[in-house]
């Protein structure tokens, strides 16, 4: 059985089998699980990676990865990317920009890396890229707004 993780206001959730073995997946948006899923791990530096294997219903009508789903991946990336200067507060996207590189297929596995630029009191500006094989597909950047949670 896969084991539950709260953090953050987060549920994530360790995959202990197949492809996305060690990986996390956030349990608490559903509209991610609904558009993904996508997932989360550290790598050997300590660097944040998200990735998802494109797969049909990610596709537009030209055979390639629809820009939303990009865009949605990258929303989804920068709170994973900015995790540690989100600690115990609520967050918002305040502002998310993307340029579209290149499309990916079904099939592709797409992960996304980045970094926090700067963290102040209130604000928290992220920038990363998205690529599969090494080939970059969307660059994006953002700013995340720390809000306080309601309770």
């Amino acid at each position: 059985m896969d084991g539950s993780v709260a953090e953050q206001g987060w549920t994530t959730r360790i995959m202990q089998t197949g492809e996305w073995a060690g990986w996390e997946r956030s349990e608490s948006d559903p509209f991610e699980l609904h558009a993904g899923p996508f997932y989360t791990r550290q790598d050997d530096t300590g660097r944040w990676v998200c990735a998802f294997r494109a797969e049909r219903k990610h596709m537009n009508g030209g055979g390639f990865m629809h820009g939303g789903c990009l865009a949605t991946f990258a929303d989804y990336a920068i709170f994973m990317i900015a995790r540690d200067q989100l600690q115990g507060v609520g967050s918002v996207t305040a502002s998310l920009n993307t340029e579209f590189l290149d499309g990916a297929r079904e099939g592709e596995l797409i992960e996304a890396t980045g970094e926090v630029t700067r963290a102040g009191g209130s604000m928290v500006f992220v920038r990363g890229i998205a690529s599969t094989g090494g080939r970059p597909v969307l660059n994006f950047s953002a700013i995340i707004k720390k809000v306080r949670r309601k309770g």
